[in-house]
């Protein structure tokens, strides 16, 4: 067995799918409409369908956002700054870059169905591990 992606529930798949490839520069790998796919092993899916498909029940119209406070999405970028200065007025801000207390520094942000996603600079790998 091996671990492939989060698939992470939009509840609208354009504004998803426009987000993450045009604001954030991920690639599309393959776009199958209720469901992208993105390089890197990330992946989003339309909500309704997705609910509709594993529950086999009609997905429940909240109100509220889809993201909740209990998951990140955690991305690198080699040059933090110049990604802070491009995304800080695109999206909605947590936080602008901040040293973290193992020594990173990161910037968190709200992607549109609200989930929380991170930026950081790449860590030395530990060698230990």
């Amino acid at each position: 067995m091996r671990f492939v992606n989060p698939i992470v529930f939009a509840r609208d798949i354009g504004v998803a799918k426009a987000f993450y490839r045009d604001v954030l520069g991920l690639a599309v790998k393959a776009d199958h409409g209720a469901i992208v796919i993105f390089e890197g092993h990330f992946a989003i899916h339309d909500a309704t369908a997705l609910i509709e498909t594993v529950w086999g029940v009609a997905a429940p119209r909240r109100p509220e956002p889809l993201g909740q406070p209990n998951l990140l999405l955690y991305f690198e970028d080699d040059d933090i700054d110049a990604c802070f200065a491009k995304l800080s007025g695109k999206v909605d801000l947590i936080h602008p870059i901040m040293k973290q207390a193992w020594g990173q520094r990161v910037f968190r942000f709200y992607d549109p169905d609200r989930h929380a996603v991170e930026i950081g600079e790449p860590l030395a790998e530990d060698k230990d591990l």
